[in-house]
């Protein structure tokens, strides 16, 4: 059996990205289930002013997911325990060493197990020289530290760099030299090296061609010489360069079968990865990371990543979807994602992983798109919080441009959403207009009503925005719920999971099977979203999309 305590226990580790999402979930779970392993590295980037540790206090152990768990460490093992466990390093995986001086980077190699490394850019669209930076070069960096640090890696990606993709999906399909369309392992006409290469020179290009001169022709990383897009001000980048980086990202990922570039430089990530030569690995791939089941404690999420857009727009009131009702949707909690990564760790630190560790649920307890849907438009129906966020617009005027709620929820084709859409912004803009002559009329005539048809029109424009909002984000999701139907082969996390000890296996529960998804929506995902996410995200239109 694999002993997890003992090999934690006799092993440092260093994890990266354990101020994200998942980081935070992982670093408690491992402090809260193994507070003997040896040591934990953390590695964080400083920034806004902030030092490493600061953000590491503030942004993790302060927040809700580590608080319980801090305050129950604090109580068992005194007040140091956490000081003397972990040793935060400010780094940052997008510049080689980590971002670590040559003194402080030969310290931490030396004492090194495993990374585990949670880093990642995980917006689906973002500008493609920010995703190489996080998920391509960071993990170059990462893989040459690890092999500098003669440490085993463990490298979060996702299920999703099949790209479009219908049925199941394996974990045995080669990584080398892998694209959405390729032709059979006879098919060797993608060669990530050449992909990055050149996708970097398009970089340099584009940064090139809108930088001041001193900044042109800097050699080497495509963003040599560059602020990192955080800390630039509007007038450094600006939304047209921003645009034909996202541009780039969107086309080469479109023209190799990916869905977006989030996927498309994921899947370089682990090409570069699988051609490194005399480095010990595994590559873990959850499906859709969602509300833990049960730690740190039932409901928890963050971020708008995850399914929470859609949730909240069922919640919302939206009626009309582009799912296909048949099609399951890949989603694992939290928690069992973190407990998955462990075991992982623990088993290649133990000399008996296997390369890829695809986690999710639906190939042994799916839950189809199609309940789901009825299910979540019933929840909002029964005054949770349904139409929270629809405007004060008579309910004559928006029955004359459509927009009035509907209780059956319909299910569509993107063209007929789309047209119906179309349809409705004609109609908005239409009603407007009308409204507009209405209150000149009425200025002009000196008559009362002006003020009232002023808020109609400004409640009709909210109207206009939210089923703008609503269709750029349905965009980004139709691969995963229409175009597609995904079902991810989780054998190899199931068969670790079997090689652990009973007490093992209650401190790093993987059982997608065991999910009772009714009342996991219920009672875990949609009330963790309605506190966590809406009240940051939803209700201030502030999701990327």
């Amino acid at each position: 059996m694999t002993d997890v305590a003992k090999i934690f226990g006799q092993n440092e580790l260093l994890i990266t990205g354990a101020n994200g999402f998942l980081g935070k979930v992982l670093l408690g779970l491992v402090l809260d289930r193994y507070p003997g392993v040896a040591r934990l590295h953390v590695l964080i980037r400083p920034r806004r002013g902030l030092s490493a540790a600061e953000r590491f206090s503030s942004e993790v152990l302060k927040s809700p997911a580590l608080v319980p768990v801090v305050e129950k460490i604090e109580a068992q093992y005194g007040k140091d325990f956490l000081r003397d466990k972990i040793t935060v390093w400010g780094g940052d995986v997008g510049e080689p060493n980590l971002g670590l001086d040559r003194s402080a980077a030969e310290k931490l190699s030396a004492r090194l197990g495993a990374v585990i490394n949670c880093a990642g850019l995980v917006d689906f669209f973002p500008a493609v020289d920010e995703a190489f930076r996080s998920n391509v070069d960071g993990v170059e960096h990462v893989v040459a530290f690890a092999k500098a640090s003669a440490a085993k890696l463990v490298h979060i990606s996702t299920c999703y760099v099949c790209g479009a993709r219908d049925g199941l999906v394996e974990e045995t399909e080669p990584i080398l030299g892998f694209y959405p369309r390729r032709k059979g392992l006879e098919d060797n006409t993608f060669k990530h090296a050449e992909e990055i290469q050149y996708v970097r020179a398009q970089i340099r290009q584009i940064l090139d061609s809108s930088a001041p001169p001193e900044l042109g022709n800097g050699g080497g990383s495509p963003t040599a010489g560059l602020p990192a897009l955080g800390q630039q001000t509007g007038s450094e980048r600006s939304r047209e360069l921003i645009d034909r980086l996202r541009l780039l990202g969107r086309h080469r990922a479109a023209s190799w079968g990916w869905v977006n570039t989030y996927t498309y430089t994921k899947s370089l990530g682990e090409q570069v990865i699988a051609s490194t030569e005399n480095l010990d690995y595994a590559i873990v791939r959850p499906a859709i990371v969602e509300s833990a089941l049960g730690f740190p404690f039932p409901g928890w999420i963050e971020g708008g990543r995850t399914a929470a857009p859609l949730v909240l727009m069922a919640l919302d009131g939206m009626k009309d979807w582009p799912v296909r009702e048949d099609s399951p949707l890949e989603v694992v909690p939290v928690d069992m994602v973190a407990a998955a990564i462990l075991i992982v760790t623990a088993s290649l630190l133990d000399g008996r992983a296997e390369r890829v560790y695809q986690l999710g649920s639906a190939d042994v307890n799916p839950i189809h798109l199609g309940p789901l849907v009825n299910f979540l438009s019933k929840h909002s129906s029964n005054g949770q919080d349904g139409n929270h966020s629809q405007p004060a617009v008579p309910y004559l005027l928006r029955k004359a441009v459509g927009a009035e709620a509907r209780s059956a929820v319909r299910f569509v084709t993107a063209e007929e959403l789309g047209a119906r859409r179309e349809s409705l912004q004609k109609r908005l803009a239409r009603a407007e207009g009308v409204l507009a002559a209405t209150r000149r009329m009425l200025e002009r005539a000196r008559l009362p009503g002006k003020n009232q048809l002023a808020g109609w029109s400004a409640a009709l424009r909210t109207l206009g925005l939210q089923a703008s909002f609503r269709e750029q984000t349905l965009d980004q999701y139709l691969p995963f719920v229409l175009h597609n139907r995904y079902i991810f082969e989780s054998e190899n996390v199931r068969a670790a999971f079997a090689a652990l000890s009973e007490e093992d296996r209650k401190h790093l529960p993987w059982e997608p099977e065991r999910i009772g998804w009714k009342d996991y929506w219920a009672n875990q995902q949609v009330p963790g979203i309605q506190k966590w996410i809406q009240p940051e995200g939803v209700r201030n239109r502030t999701f990327r999309v």
